[in-house]
């Protein structure tokens, strides 16, 4: 979601005639975007502020600006801590970033913009076009969270659960495919819980699949409570929506997940695993894990391990709890950090197990691959398969934005090696 925010940001302060530039040195205006997931969020934004500040040490000092949700969370203690920074933007605020650009530049006030109000940035934002210029591109549709899982800061950061309106969406992505865009994921905190006057994410996922120049369709990150019968049905109407379900768990426990928030049980998790897979016995699952949640006793921790072999997980992320300032979690007791990390390096482990298997069944057999764009060295072609597996191989120039059929002849844990087979079959996009 970050990256989709950057892009619209930069498509926004466009309009007030910054444009983006790969050096340093010939910034006037230093704007980083941020998220508060993970550990030390905070203090990097410090740390890179910093690096910067080393930069323009003997230069004009650019504008700085702090945009995301550490910008949200922090807000005026940001502008107090650290007199390098000069605004500070949440993430609903991007609309009025032009604005607040202007009027410091006029007045030289410091100031904070940190109000949640989703419809109005999403309404400004539609009427700026998404000039992404990828093959393959992000789209968010719902922000903000109503779920209050204890270990987490996103309610704080992203406000409530808002979902855009449909006809925003479809526009957007009608835009995006007319200029070359072939795959659209779909982007939410809680993006299952998208609902619109009745429309929901399956409604969506249809419209947007009618769209003959899109080829494939995603979407992340859903939350296991959100995984409605309407949406597990669409994977047996729908032509364009790939076969990998990103669905966290966080613990494969019972009890873990009670102390978590998470509302949802194991057994609700692996029913919809089961009717995805009696759908579409291609359908791959891929989660987040929370590793040493507070209260984690070997038995959880075990019963997450069982989990991971039951349903063989792909591309997965895993992590250790680390506390976030406001949550519900933020003060009870960690578990130590040598158990921490030895149960960390398991479970990845058996997840890295199971993607190398996972490749490893692909060699000598024939998959899809959208291709994407060169490898950095310009020697190769890159794309993604069905399941999202980063596939390289000897591609053309020509062959970008196009899904071709490439034999694997070797694997790794993270990629896909092969070449294409058969040139005159491709699907001209």
């Amino acid at each position: 979601m970050n990256e989709y925010d950057s892009n619209r940001i930069l498509d926004t302060v466009k309009k007030i005639g910054y444009e983006k530039t790969e050096k340093y040195d010939d910034a006037n205006c230093y704007l980083l975007n941020t998220c508060h997931i993970r550990d030390k969020a905070k203090e990097k934004v410090y740390s890179e502020i910093g690096r910067v500040k080393k930069i323009f040490r003997f230069k004009k000092k650019p504008l700085v600006i702090i945009a995301g949700c550490v910008a949200q969370a922090e807000n005026q203690e940001m502008l107090r801590r650290e007199p390098f920074i000069d605004l500070v933007i949440g993430p609903q605020a991007y609309h009025k970033i032009n604005d607040t650009i202007l009027n410091y530049v006029e007045k030289k006030r410091k100031l904070e913009e940190t109000e949640f109000d989703a419809v109005t940035k999403f309404e400004y934002l539609s009427k700026i076009k998404n000039k992404v210029g990828k093959v393959s591109s992000f789209l968010t549709i719902q922000e903000g969270c109503d779920k209050f899982c204890h270990f987490c800061v996103v309610p704080y950061t992203r406000g409530p659960e808002y979902s855009r309106p449909p006809r925003q969406i479809l526009d957007e992505a009608k835009y995006l495919a007319d200029n070359g865009v072939r795959e659209i994921t779909l982007l939410g905190q809680n993006v299952n819980a998208y609902e619109s006057n009745g429309f929901r994410l399956s409604d969506l996922i249809l419209s947007i699949e009618k769209l003959n120049d899109i080829k494939r369709v995603r979407y992340t990150t859903s939350h296991p409570k959100d995984m409605t019968n309407d949406l597990i049905e669409v994977y047996k109407s729908s032509n364009k929506l790939m076969p990998l379900v990103h669905l966290p768990v966080q613990s494969g426990s019972n009890r873990i997940l009670k102390l978590m928030n998470r509302n949802h049980s194991i057994e609700n998790y692996l029913e919809i695993f089961y009717k995805l897979k009696e759908i579409n016995s291609k359908i791959e699952f891929s989660s987040d894990f929370l590793i040493a949640y507070p209260g984690e006793g070997n038995k959880d921790f075990e019963n997450t391990l069982n989990l991971i072999k039951k349903v063989k997980f792909i591309n997965s992320y895993s992590y250790i709890f680390s506390p976030r300032p406001g949550t519900i979690s933020e003060n009870l007791d960690l578990i130590d950090k040598k158990t921490s990390f030895e149960r960390l390096e398991r479970i990845q482990n058996a997840l890295f197990e199971n993607q190398i298997k996972k490749n490893r069944s692909l060699e000598n057999n024939i998959v899809e691959v959208l291709v994407e764009n060169f490898t950095e060295d310009k020697t190769k072609t890159f794309g993604r398969s069905n399941h999202m597996t980063s596939v390289i191989f000897d591609g053309k120039e020509s062959d970008i934005g196009k899904i071709v059929q490439v034999k694997i002849h070797k694997s790794n844990r993270s990629t896909l090696f092969g070449e294409i087979v058969d040139n005159s079959n491709q699907k001209v996009a």
